[in-house]
């Protein structure tokens, strides 16, 4: 696949293509994560990683991410994902899929510019790979479920994944959604205390797992995401290939 995926503007997304690029990937994500330690892991040999960088700053990172092409659920035991999720349910599978991961943007306030770029790049490679299920993790800040009731009470309400692909229960330490019972969520105020690539999931079609995995290292709460690209209502499908080109 070409290095560069898009440029519109400003942005261009690209693979990286050398260990500088893999650095600077991993310091935007250490950056954008606040871990103590450099944010690396073993998965990043297997992932292509995609730069979006501002051209008028030097071509400077302002968001990654990382994808993971499988060629069906057979191969779902190489994700990342499996770590922390049982996905034996996704190993029926039988499209190709992609596992999203490690996406971020700086924390000094990216301009939507970014996600459009970002997301048409992801367009690109969906487009060109015939992928047919794009899934990964969406994070919460903090590892404190109370602080964020509402939003994991509304993705149980409206959001599970069908039973025949969701994720069961894999790691020890997790938060299953509407436990204990409380009242029924505002939708609204849920669904802007959403993560901003979570909300972009949902708007597209997506489905969760019906627990979060408490990550006390990341001190974050995630979420596993599917998202089976014949859900994608037609409009957005429109305007994605729109900013895709």
């Amino acid at each position: 696949m070409p290095q560069i995926l898009l440029s519109k503007g400003r942005y261009r997304a690209r693979r990286a293509e050398s260990p500088a690029d893999i650095d600077a990937a991993q310091a935007l994500r250490t950056r954008a994560f606040g871990t103590d330690q450099p944010d690396r892991d073993g998965f990043d040999d297997q992932f292509t990683h995609v730069l979006v960088e501002d051209m008028q700053r030097d071509a400077q990172a302002v968001c990654c991410f990382r994808i993971l092409t499988l060629a069906d659920g057979r191969h779902i035991g190489r994700s990342c994902a499996a770590e922390t999720y049982d996905l034996s349910a996704l190993e029926r599978y039988r499209g190709p899929m992609a596992e999203l991961g490690r996406f971020c943007t700086l924390a000094d306030g990216p301009d939507a510019d970014i996600l459009r770029v970002a997301w048409g790049a992801l367009t690109v490679w969906v487009d060109r790979g015939g992928i047919e299920m794009l899934f990964g993790c969406a994070s919460f800040a903090g590892t404190d479920p109370a602080r964020h009731r509402e939003a994991l009470a509304l993705l149980g309400h409206r959001y599970l994944a069908p039973e025949d692909w969701r994720p069961g229960i894999k790691a020890r330490d997790v938060y299953r959604f509407g436990q204990p019972p409380g009242p029924p969520p505002d939708a609204e105020r849920a669904m802007r205390g959403m993560p901003p690539l979570l909300r972009s999931y949902l708007a597209m079609g997506g489905r969760v797992s019906d627990h979060a995995v408490i990550d006390r290292r990341m001190n974050t709460l995630h979420v596993f995401t599917g998202l089976e690209i014949r859900a994608i209502p037609p409009a957005r499908k429109r305007l994605l290939r729109v900013v895709a080109g």
